[in-house]
């Protein structure tokens, strides 16, 4: 099937232009606070009726968040994805124009800033994380649909009848919109899974379960995407032809995310300390 005809610049005034990239991050953003505002007010959810830090903190919460994810998402990209480049070009670090972040990346960042800020709030940080991995799928599912709109991160050549023509492919035969597989596993799924632990199983009550959850989901969906996505250009397949530099990232997040839930369903609550 074509491509469907989608301009990567939402709008335009003048010389500036605002790409539906940005907004993805900026909606994910608030809308990720937004929800994450409703879970905090909702006090009966959390271990001893006790969230990381009071609901109106969520949108102080929400400038951190920014910050993090694009500082951590670029610092990963650069790190991981294309460091030889970047030695040779220092400057096109903080040239964020045509893309280059990686998920990982940002989600060490607002890890990072969730605790420290959740600390500064006398708050549990692993609570804090918990919000994190219920939250986050939103910000994720747009992003994964606004790399769709960019026709980049494409996966490998398919014969099925949802396969698409993109854009900016040399080859111009239908591939697999990966973009669309993670937004529908990684953003979409995911957010229905946790939202039955945090509701139904109220696993908010033990902190650790749903940053987990997150964590297990996230690690599988790309891991299990990646074998159908094409790898980044400049890296090619690693160790022997077959992983990619998303799937070798996505496995300490894996095995974190089992060592938590395994904590969390195993350690006393009445142990557990800010």
């Amino acid at each position: 099937m074509p491509f469907p005809n989608i301009d990567p610049i939402a709008f335009a005034i003048g010389p500036f232009a605002l790409r539906w990239y940005a907004l993805a991050y900026l909606f994910g953003v608030i809308l990720g606070a937004g929800y994450g505002y409703l879970l905090l007010r909702n006090e009966r959810l959390w271990y001893r009726g006790t969230p990381p830090f009071p609901a109106k903190d969520i949108w102080d919460f929400a400038f951190w968040a920014m910050l993090s994810i694009v500082i951590g998402g670029r610092t990963g990209y650069v790190l991981f994805y294309n460091l030889p480049y970047y030695l040779q070009n220092p400057l096109e670090i903080i040239n964020t124009l045509d893309g280059g972040m990686s998920y990982h990346g940002g989600m060490v960042g607002l890890m990072l800033a969730a605790i420290l800020f959740t600390r500064y709030k006398g708050g549990y940080w692993l609570s804090s994380l918990d919000l994190l991995g219920a939250v986050a799928t939103i910000g994720i599912f747009l992003g994964r649909i606004a790399n769709f709109i960019n026709a980049e991160l494409y996966g490998a050549p398919t014969d099925l009848p949802w396969g698409v023509i993109f854009p900016t492919d040399p080859l111009q035969v239908p591939r697999h919109p990966s973009q669309l597989y993670e937004a529908a596993l990684e953003g979409l799924l995911l957010f229905l899974i946790i939202r039955v632990a945090t509701h139904v199983f109220y696993g908010l009550r033990k902190p650790g379960l749903v940053a987990g959850i997150f964590a297990i989901g996230y690690a599988l969906s790309r891991i299990f995407v990646e074998t159908i996505r094409l790898p980044d250009e400049q890296l090619g397949y690693l160790y022997g032809g077959w992983l990619t530099m998303g799937q070798v990232l996505s496995l300490p997040i894996l095995l974190g995310g089992v060592i938590l839930v395994v904590y969390a369903l195993t350690r006393p609550t009445n142990k557990l300390r800010a």
